[in-house]
């Protein structure tokens, strides 16, 4: 029996390679300019095999005749099954951030983290903040990332305030700017690190595992990713 299983297992493997063999073999002919397959993975779901490419994922048959891009929602539970996947795919080593780049608030015991990129001017990260206001025991880390139109001097004038982080929420929640002074802030490494993270919008989060998520979250969503990264 277990001889019997042994070759079922060996036989399904090597079938599960001819499959992502094919994929491969038929995006790359239909696709020349596809760019670097990074890997092919059946999934436990509808027969579909993801494909990474890059910092994308998207999915295709057995045969790599049709490509889906999109989400894939798990209907009985409402998790988005391809966010979940992304977070584990491009997830960072949080503790290779340069945090020294960023402003630093602690609040309660710290012991939670996360990092993420913001603009003053942004909409969703002022709504963000309203919802951090909830969140308490985390340590946050604010890459002040200036991508509208005169951003770039409020981020400045925060950076050198006496408090940085006391004057990012005066100013997020309280709409008091802070006064205009000059000092040497780091916003040039601020935005060579979002381009080389491919950091497209703000607000961005990172957690403490290294879990990306691009946009505003409620506080009660964020308390959650929190503990899972602990």
């Amino acid at each position: 029996m277990r001889k019997v299983l042994g070759l079922a297992l060996m036989f399904l493997s090597l079938s599960v390679v001819a499959g992502e063999n094919e994929i491969r073999q038929s995006l790359q002919s239909k696709f020349p300019n596809i760019g670097k397959i990074e890997h092919i993975k059946k999934t436990p779901y509808g027969g579909l095999y993801e494909v990474v490419i890059g910092e994308q994922l998207i999915y295709a048959d057995e045969k790599g005749q049709y490509l889906f891009d999109g989400s894939v929602i798990d209907a009985q539970t409402r998790r988005d099954l391809t966010e979940e996947r992304r977070q584990q795919l491009f997830a960072i080593d949080f503790n290779a951030l340069p945090l020294n780049l960023a402003v630093k608030k602690v609040k309660g015991n710290g012991k939670r983290k996360m990092a993420y990129f913001t603009d003053p001017n942004c909409g969703y990260c002022k709504r963000l903040e309203k919802e951090l206001s909830k969140v308490t025991d985390v340590t946050l880390y604010l890459f002040l990332y200036p991508i509208f139109q005169g951003s770039d001097e409020i981020v400045r004038n925060v950076h050198c305030a006496k408090d940085p982080a006391k004057a990012w929420d005066n100013l997020m929640l309280n709409g008091q700017k802070p006064p205009t002074a000059k000092c040497k802030v780091p916003t040039e490494q601020v935005i060579a690190l979002g381009k080389k993270m491919r950091v497209n919008g703000t607000p961005n989060l990172i957690f403490g595992n290294g879990a990306q998520s691009p946009g505003y979250l409620p506080a009660e969503e964020i308390e959650r990713r929190l503990n899972a990264a602990n």
